[in-house]
């Protein structure tokens, strides 16, 4: 559709994709909310929902784009499904912990985790995939090692839910890397792992009575629906916005989520972030722009020498 416009066509792909990203980047910094309107549902009992409703919303999705025959190829792959089940693992994990943090009272903390995740990306790729690591990077991740030591240590608590979150988020982008599943299919396949734990969870807690689905009222059966919904679209809405910019608009653009997470920790829910906290997340915010500000300038060094060799 859009080569024939020419770089028309180009500006106003790039301008969707910042409009998709934008998007996935503001569902996800609200998740929170939905959380807590969910508070009175166990967290165990919120992922079983959200992994089962995620499955029927991807399966539907895939039957309506007509892209059965792709999911069965890669169902076929023994490697693509043995990685999918380690992810899926991994996800369940990350967005238990994500959960649960939200509705203890760690909103703050929890986007920490997601501040800090680019950094464990890098770091993961120097130990696992041995990617060199630059001048900058280094600088970046020292930095953000003073953040949390700092935090630990003259603030007095250790960060491990935003490390846990941060680590285990690292770990499923890097087990991505070993596959080449397409990411709606991809999803599918990963809830789909967890789909008959989950359900027999859920089908256990209801028939005994314990329940949140049938005796939580029809808010409550609504919002747990949902669940479906709220965690696949933002996912649906990044994997359009991937293939239509850079990974540098990207990167720029996914401290949106962390950041209205932040603020809605310190001015809706009224989390505790003194001066001596802060003092923490300004050292690793310092590291994120240094990361950042490194990556950009060389893209930009890199564009520069590109046009002087087609010249």
């Amino acid at each position: 559709m859009w080569p024939a416009f020419g770089h028309a066509g180009i500006i106003m792909q790039q301008y969707y994709g910042v409009l998709a990203a934008v998007g996935a980047y503001i569902l996800w910094g609200i998740l929170p909310i939905y959380w807590k309107a969910l508070k009175a549902v166990p967290a165990h009992e919120i992922l079983c929902h959200r992994m089962s409703w995620s499955l029927l919303f991807t399966v539907g999705l895939i039957l309506l784009l007509k892209r059965l025959s792709s999911l069965k190829t890669i169902m076929r792959d023994k490697r693509s499904v043995a990685l999918s089940s380690c992810a899926a693992v991994l996800l369940a994990g990350n967005w238990l912990l994500y959960i649960w943090a939200v509705n203890a009272g760690y909103v703050i903390e929890a986007s920490l985790g997601y501040f800090i995740n680019p950094l464990i990306n890098v770091l993961f790729g120097v130990i696992f995939l041995q990617e060199k690591l630059r001048k900058g990077q280094s600088a970046a991740l020292f930095l953000a090692f003073s953040g949390v030591l700092y935090l630990t240590f003259y603030y007095g608590q250790f960060p491990w839910i935003a490390l846990c979150l941060a680590i285990s988020f690292a770990i499923y982008g890097l087990l991505h890397k070993k596959t080449s599943s397409p990411a709606l299919e991809g999803l599918c396949l990963e809830t789909m792992v967890l789909f008959v734990p989950a359900a027999a969870l859920l089908f256990f807690v209801e028939t005994k009575g314990s329940g949140s689905f049938l005796s939580g009222g029809s808010w409550q059966m609504i919002l747990l629906f949902g669940t479906g919904l709220i965690t696949s679209l933002p996912l649906l809405l990044f994997g359009f916005a991937a293939q239509r910019i850079s990974l540098t608009q990207l990167g720029l653009l996914q401290y949106i989520a962390p950041s209205i997470n932040l603020m809605l920790g310190i001015y809706i829910y009224n989390e505790p972030f003194p001066l001596s906290r802060m003092i923490g997340f300004v050292l690793i915010w310092g590291a994120l722009f240094l990361y950042m500000a490194e990556a950009i300038w060389l893209r930009s060094r890199q564009d520069k020498n590109l046009k002087v060799c087609k010249a």
